[in-house]
């Protein structure tokens, strides 16, 4: 039995001299390496926040105008093909219609082509033509029936510029065919430019089809002047170069993950600086709406690029003395947390583990070295009473230095020298999370900050218009196919066909004067069919474009059109509110809002109650204000505010210009946080706050690492040698990590087999004298 005893010995001694991926050892070591690792960070990383002579925020600013133009351009060329198909099929399901009457009414209905012309196909003869010169002799009639032939196509006049070509086929039962053309230019709709930008169309090869911002040298006055012209058209000219290379990538590959936002190919270039100022662009590759989805824009191969001259700033925002400071503290703090770890936990571990190991060895001479904290000493005076009870001391005897357990339980244990080295090292991320370098009271937000909400926000609002513009014009174009004859039955396919070319409408129908609806297409009306004309000309409301209610859970906003020649009746189209919303999910602009006159939010592109106020006092006054008339009309405005929710940008801009939209009043208003900008003031504050939040999860991970694997076993070790100690020899002890703490809990386990075959000789060196004088009693 004692040679099985001493093999299982060794066995456990084996296994404890196992290399152990557990224990005290790597939490302390990962650590001291992550803390190492921060101070590096720490020291190289504040100094950068503010390096670049041109915030990040600016530079972000100029890809978002880009994108802003590349939607306005896109949906523009779209609209404008979708425009001209719906009206050639309208004028194709009816009867037989004289060129100059396709030409006009189309010219009477939408003012977006500079040149309308039909030509009959067969002999290549102009039949009619209004506006601008239709370059007809770029288009082979031959290969019209072609794939792809009627395809929109680009055409360089000789002057220069490029004209889109978009064409439709005129088809009518015994007629020849004749051809629809209309010519556009590939001018930007509607956005705002404010100074000093300039905007441009290029094509694949970075030729530059349309620009706009940058006067002729003839028309400025002074030498300086045509000097930076010239500048500007070559430094544009560079930027588009680049552009048309870079918008060959692969849009995930173009765009850095996070950016978000756009589907094509974006991003911002920086060009040179001259007298102060650094020209700075944004480009983006017209893309569908939709991911993977095409259009007739976008297989033009276009790409909008955006220049806009900014001042630089030479200083810097930020002193690396910051960094090296912070990190030196972090060095010697982290010191001192690891040195107490090192000194208080880890030492005295290591050294009960080879005081225990040589209990098991028999090796009972010299006391246990009995360290001075916690379960440490808890364990340490079990096993010295342990060592005494192997020379022979009974369990229940009190020697000098074997004090009864429980007589150091009150001092001060491993998870309180835990925490003590968790405030040590929050006293570092704690300033660095909360208080240090707050960009709050300190941040300067660029003018050209707000200068791009402010047009930003004005471009939107002219996208705004121009939609339910563009939504009254084909009701324009659908009422004057809907003629005095048309059965309704008729009507309602006419209803059902432009409702599915556009999304905008959630309801078309028919209404006569006195109130019935006699075709429709969609949802349920929300006009009360018995309700009569509102005005003395008959018309269902008083303006071509309003909204229904002033209550409710989303606002209804309708349009009408008069139908010749049916006794006051009109086709009416109810917008889709979601149609409005989704114009307004531009990125960069935060959160915007379309309120009416009376400053009710109407749409936005976040959550928001219909007829609500504006959320804050700052942004009714920025709106009303902005609604005021300078000159001519109201101009869009922009405002850096700061308060208790800290410093905000905001832009607002009205309906400013003609159609039916024009008599709404209504105005788009956007803001958002400063602090979401790539500002450096707000930079090293998000570094500053990374540090402490780095520090934290360090300090968190390591130590709650470090009390799972050796603190709460070896508290539960010091209760087991405790007991072992005061004489409980039946509980077995296993340990439950091959680690130190496992170790310890082995060499108990031997120590507690040792005392019991100890009692067992014990025992039997006692009974044997009186085995043997039995039988001398019988005697």
């Amino acid at each position: 039995m004692a040679a099985s005893s001493a093999k299982r010995r060794h066995k456990v001694r084996r296994r404890a001299d196992m290399s152990l991926l557990g224990g005290i050892r790597p939490p302390i070591a990962v650590l001291s390496a992550l803390l190492l690792s921060l101070a590096g960070i720490t020291a190289l990383g504040f100094g950068r926040a503010g390096e670049e002579s041109v915030p990040k925020a600016v530079m972000t600013s100029q890809q978002r105008f880009a994108e802003d133009g590349a939607v306005a351009m896109r949906a523009s060329i779209d609209e404008s093909a979708a425009d001209l198909a719906r009206t050639a099929g309208l004028f194709n399901a009816g009867d037989p219609a004289q060129p100059d009457a396709v030409v006009d009414k189309i010219g009477s209905v939408y003012q977006k082509w500079v040149g309308t012309a039909v030509v009959e196909i067969s002999s290549g003869r102009m039949l009619a033509a209004r506006g601008e010169n239709v370059p007809v002799a770029a288009i082979d009639t031959a290969k019209l029936s072609e794939k792809d032939g009627l395809s929109p196509r680009m055409v360089r006049l000789a002057n220069g510029e490029t004209r889109l070509l978009s064409l439709q086929v005129l088809s009518w039962k015994g007629q020849p065919q004749q051809l629809l053309i209309a010519s556009s230019s590939l001018r930007f709709p509607g956005i705002s430019l404010g100074k000093f930008r300039s905007i441009a169309v290029i094509d694949s090869t970075g030729r530059i089809l349309s620009s706009d911002g940058i006067p002729e040298s003839e028309q400025v006055l002074t030498e300086d002047q045509r000097t930076g012209v010239d500048r500007s058209k070559k430094q544009l000219s560079a930027f588009a170069k680049v552009a048309a290379k870079r918008a060959e990538e692969h849009p995930l590959k173009a765009n850095d993950p996070g950016e978000g936002g756009y589907l094509g190919v974006s991003g911002s270039l920086r060009g040179d600086s001259s007298q102060g100022d650094r020209a700075i662009a944004g480009y983006a590759a017209l893309t569908g709406p939709e991911p993977g989805k095409g259009t007739v824009a976008t297989s033009l191969g276009l790409t909008v690029v955006a220049m806009v001259d900014v001042a630089e700033d030479p200083t810097r925002v930020t002193d690396p003395l910051f960094g090296l400071l912070a990190a030196g503290a972090l060095l010697l703090i982290g010191a001192l947390a690891v040195g107490v770890l090192l000194g208080t936990v880890q030492r005295p571990l290591l050294r009960l583990f080879l005081e225990s190991r040589r209990l098991t060895r028999d090796d009972l001479t010299r006391p246990v070295s009995v360290p001075r904290f916690g379960e440490a000493a808890r364990i340490g005076q079990a096993l010295e009473r342990l060592r005494r009870q192997l020379l022979g001391e009974r369990a229940d005897a009190e020697g000098a230095g074997a004090p009864k357990s429980g007589r150091r339980r009150g001092r001060i244990g491993a998870r309180a020298l835990l925490a003590v080295s968790g405030i040590l090292l929050l006293v570092w991320s704690a300033p660095m999370l909360l208080l240090l370098n707050r960009a709050d009271a300190t941040a300067v937000v660029p003018e050209q900050i707000t200068n791009d909400q402010r047009e930003r926000t004005d471009t939107l609002s002219d996208r705004v218009r121009r939609s339910l513009n563009e939504g009254h014009a084909d009701l324009v174009s659908v009422a004057g196919l809907l003629g005095e004859r048309t059965s309704p039955e008729d009507m309602t396919k006419v209803l059902d066909r432009t409702r599915s070319d556009h999304s905008r409408y959630r309801s078309l129908y028919v209404r006569t004067g006195d109130g019935k609806i006699i075709a429709q297409s969609g949802e349920s009306p929300r006009l009360p069919e018995d309700k009569k004309s509102e005005n003395k000309d008959g018309h269902p409301f008083a303006d071509p474009i309003t909204v229904l209610n002033d209550s409710g859970t989303e606002p209804v906003i309708a349009s009408y059109a008069e139908l010749p020649g049916r006794d006051d009746s009109t086709v009416i189209g109810e917008f889709r509110i979601d149609f409005i919303n989704s114009l307004l999910k531009r990125p960069g602009l935060g959160e915007i809002r379309v309120v009416d006159a009376e400053r009710r939010v109407l749409g936005g592109n976040t959550g928001y109650l219909a007829f609500e106020k504006l959320p804050s006092a700052r942004l009714t006054e920025l709106a009303a204000g902005t609604s005021q008339k300078t000159g001519i009309s109201a101009r869009a405005g922009g405002i850096v505010y700061r308060d208790g929710g800290g410093v905000q940008v905001a832009g607002a801009a009205p309906f400013v210009g003609g159609g039916a939209a024009k008599s709404l009043d209504w105005m788009v208003v956007s803001w958002q946080p400063a602090a979401g900008l790539a500002i450096p003031e707000y930079s090293l504050q998000n570094r500053t706050v990374l540090a402490g939040l780095l520090g934290i999860t360090a300090a968190a991970a390591c130590l709650g690492w470090l009390h799972i694997i050796v603190v709460r076993p070896l508290r539960e070790v010091a209760k087991q040698a405790e007991a072992l100690a005061d004489g409980d020899r039946r509980t077995v002890l296993y340990p439950r990590h091959h680690d130190e703490v496992g170790a310890i809990s082995r060499s108990l386990e031997l120590l507690r087999q040792q005392v019991l075959e100890q009692r067992k000789r014990d025992g039997a060196g006692a009974t044997a004298p009186a085995a043997v004088r039995a039988p001398a009693g019988r005697n």
